[in-house]
């Protein structure tokens, strides 16, 4: 098959699987109501079905056995009368980002391979152990380990994303970064003891507090991480939360802003300064020193 053909057979994959993700995500978002009507969770399990068929086909392992897990889960809903709390749907909600963000790299990325993906097939695969158990703790009645701290948890978490996306469309100013921080410090406040927590949203703040970086680059990055932070909460699984390279990347240096070593000669002092500032701190700083000479 010609690279013409590949693409082809890849863009209809693609379109597909954002389609199934969409009857996936209105199931799941209202899956207490879901659950009771049989075409719907019957709907639900035919998109798993169709993914990870498709997947399959076109190689895609991680794709594959991510949709597999959710499809083995629906069958479970599809077989058996079961009362959907908060953590069930917060654990099926986090196999589906799962599923969404390997479909999105898929789509993004013209080179993706499984290699890249394994991280995320890896949490996903310790969130899908999770929900099998939990699953199998309702259909026997029992519902330990769900405290009522847990179970609040995400929805508590969800309100504060929602502030810091508002406050993230707005216009960048000290004002905007020093009020997302203070969310990040009403984040930490809600599982105070949970020291892998405490550490993503002091790397968040960080990252937050660097003007090196603007809201474009910070805000997908951070609202996704500490969303997946406080679903591992909600689940009993703080030790797994493990900021990722890309968010400490962005923490580098926003402590370090007040100093900044400059070469003598003028290139390199320019190559200097377009290493620690961003556009508009460097368009700041050209106006400052025309207005000097």
């Amino acid at each position: 098959m010609d690279t013409a053909s590949q693409q082809r057979i890849l863009g209809y994959f693609i379109e597909e699987a954002k389609e199934h993700l969409q009857t996936l995500e209105q199931g799941i978002l209202q899956l207490s109501s879901s659950v009771k009507d049989t075409e719907m969770v019957n709907e639900m399990f035919r998109a798993a079905h169709s993914v990870k068929g498709g997947a399959a086909m076109l190689g895609y392992t991680t794709i594959q056995k991510t949709a597999h897990r959710l499809e083995d889960s629906f069958k479970i809903l599809k077989e058996n009368p079961i009362d959907v709390d908060q953590k069930l749907e917060s654990l099926f909600l986090t196999g589906y980002d799962h599923l969404q963000d390997l479909i999105e790299r898929l789509e993004n990325s013209p080179n993706f391979q499984d290699r890249d993906a394994l991280q995320i097939l890896e949490q996903a695969e310790t969130n899908f152990a999770v929900l099998q158990n939990y699953l199998k703790e309702l259909l026997a009645g029992s519902t330990g380990g769900a405290t009522e701290t847990s179970v609040n948890i995400p929805e508590q978490v969800k309100e504060i994303l929602k502030q810091m996306l508002q406050l993230f469309k707005q216009k960048e100013t000290s004002q905007n970064r020093q009020q997302l921080q203070q969310l990040c410090v009403n984040l930490a406040k809600l599982a105070p003891k949970q020291k892998n927590w405490l550490n993503l949203v002091s790397t968040a703040k960080a990252a937050i507090a660097n003007p090196k970086y603007g809201y474009n680059t910070i805000a997908p990055i951070v609202i996704k991480e500490l969303k997946w932070g406080g679903d591992h909460l909600s689940i009993g699984q703080g030790d797994k939360i493990i900021p990722s390279q890309t968010l400490k990347q962005l923490a580098v240096s926003s402590t370090f802003m007040g100093q900044v070593a400059i070469p003598t000669e003028p290139k390199a002092a320019a190559m200097a300064l377009m290493k620690v500032f961003n556009k508009q701190q460097l368009s700041q700083m050209i106006q400052i020193i025309s207005s000097q000479l």
